[in-house]
């Protein structure tokens, strides 16, 4: 996710309401001493908490759960204080936090049982074979600015739940959120197995440093420093990084939904969304008509700072930088020949950056290669399926797109062509509100994935095997000292038994 963080001294941190300049709250900068000091203390209780089962760590999970429901107003506050975001954009974090809670701890004990793998020939045949799921000791979770309280939902939760503590590092922009989310932890009286880092690049670095399993969430110039890091001291890593995702609009689809449909999928949190709609396809056949309608919405939108009345569409970028990014693209959309048909300027106020949406435009333009991460639309004229699905897969990013038709047949055959890891017909962004499908990127957008249904909580998982006598044991096993000419052929006759077709199961050749 592109976004340019401000610059801390070694203090503490003022966060800032992007809306309008004022001062919401502080935070301190974790040295890499305190960072390590949490770290170790995460570990004294970690033992305890993952013994204890997750039915036990289902009762805890259920009343932060419950916790977060009572105080979503407080909390929405908060987000709206050091975000921007209109109302309805920041009262969704918590409401969408719980519910993905809700899930893990009531299916985490199914997800964490034991596996029990069927003997794949008869030498194994009379070993017990078995998969155990054990918990990384301590997870370290960074976490951006454009969702500060959905995204710890989306990867402390599982991890908890999978039986590891975790170590929450969020953005410098916006950490008054996590703050929150770390107290109501505290507040229902949970095992201390989670704990907060707050501060810039340096306390980032100190986490990765410190802990046994790294979930980052964020730009791809520091995902990748996050990876070499993490390659370094050989420990795993999942990186959900930039998306440049396509919409690609068919001749055959309802143009009145496809345009709303984008419209949102565009602009949703100012654009500030990973799996945002950053550009779009649309056959020549209706090419006019769904610029007209796509326009007519987007002009229809209202934009400004939001109290709790939800009274406005679009908010302010999480910061100046970022706004600064959506300006240079656009400006150099229009440099190349591009049209801006509303919007395309900052209105001067705050971080606010009127909803645009662009048309004539192509890949030359940064508009279309660079994620912008903000509330653009730019739309392209194509000749047909072959040209948008060509188009769609030009980028070095791969994180979602959407595709928009009549025909259900078409839609399942666009998107199982589409370089990308998420692929919503005649929808938007509803993947990432479903955490039984698996939410990564291909390309530059990331390695692994969250979600998944039990590949969400066995990701914070070690694998162990065991093996165990299936039947009464004898005193030296067929392959055991010394060599015995007679066993040894007689375990090669079995595997080849097991393993040939025809005669030469018998060593009698072809």
């Amino acid at each position: 996710m592109v976004g340019i963080e401000p610059k801390a001294d070694r203090l503490g941190i003022e966060v800032r309401n992007p809306a309008d300049g004022t001062v919401v709250g502080e935070v301190p900068v974790d040295s890499a001493e305190v960072v390590a000091a949490r770290c170790r203390e995460l570990r004294l209780f970690q033992p305890d908490w993952a013994a204890m089962g997750p039915q036990s760590r289902k009762v805890w999970l259920m009343r932060f759960k419950d916790w977060m429901l009572d105080n979503a107003e407080r909390i929405t506050d908060v987000l709206q204080s050091e975000t921007g975001k209109t109302r309805a954009d920041a009262s969704i974090e918590v409401p969408a936090s719980a519910d993905l809670t809700n899930y893990w701890a009531r299916n985490a004990g199914k997800f964490l049982c034991d596996d029990h793998p069927k003997p794949h020939s008869l030498l194994s045949a009379a070993k017990k074979l078995t998969t155990v799921y054990r918990p990384y000791c301590v997870v370290g979770v960074i976490t951006p600015w454009n969702f500060p309280f959905a995204m710890p939902g989306m990867d402390v939760v599982p991890a908890l739940a999978a039986g590891a503590a975790v170590l929450l590092k969020p953005s410098e922009v916006t950490p008054l959120s996590a703050v929150e989310f770390v107290r109501g932890w505290s507040e229902i009286g949970a095992p201390p197995v989670l704990a907060l880092a707050t501060g810039d690049g340096e306390t980032g670095s100190a986490v990765v440093a410190n802990v046994d399993f790294v979930q980052f969430t964020g730009s791809n110039r520091t995902g990748r420093l996050v990876a070499s890091q993490c390659a370094e001291r050989l420990v795993p890593y999942s990186l959900e990084l930039g998306g440049k995702d396509p919409a690609l609009v068919f001749a055959d689809a309802d143009l009145d939904r496809a345009a709303n449909g984008i419209a949102w999928g565009g602009l949703f949190n100012s654009g500030q969304v990973c799996v945002s709609v950053e550009r779009v396809y649309v056959e020549s056949a209706v090419y006019d008509e769904f610029v007209d309608k796509l326009v007519s919405n987007v002009r229809r939108l209202r934009q400004g700072k939001d109290g709790d009345r939800y009274q406005f569409d679009v908010g302010a970028m999480a910061t100046a930088a970022q706004r600064d990014i959506v300006n240079r693209h656009v400006d150099d959309a229009v440099s190349k020949g591009a049209k801006v048909l509303t919007g395309g300027k900052p209105t001067g106020v705050g971080t606010f950056f009127e909803p645009t949406v662009l048309v004539d435009v192509d890949h030359t333009m940064s508009c279309m290669i660079e994620e912008t991460f903000g509330p653009t639309l730019p739309v392209v004229k194509v000749a047909d399926e072959t040209e948008a699905i060509r188009l769609a897969n030009d980028s070095s990013y791969g994180l979602s797109a959407t595709v928009w038709t009549g025909d259900k047949d078409r839609g399942q055959r666009v998107a199982r062509q589409l370089e990308v890891g998420a692929v919503n017909i005649n929808d938007a962004l509803i993947n990432a509100f479903s955490p039984v499908l698996p939410m990564g990127g291909w390309k530059h957008s990331g390695v692994g994935a969250r979600f998944g249904g039990a590949t969400g909580i066995l990701k914070y998982c070690q694998r162990q095997a065991i093996t165990a006598p299936r039947i009464p044991t004898q005193s030296r096993e067929l392959l055991w000292y010394p060599v015995s000419r007679r066993r040894v052929k007689f375990v090669l006759s079995v595997m080849r038994a097991a393993a040939a077709r025809g005669a030469r199961r018998f060593g009698l050749g072809k």
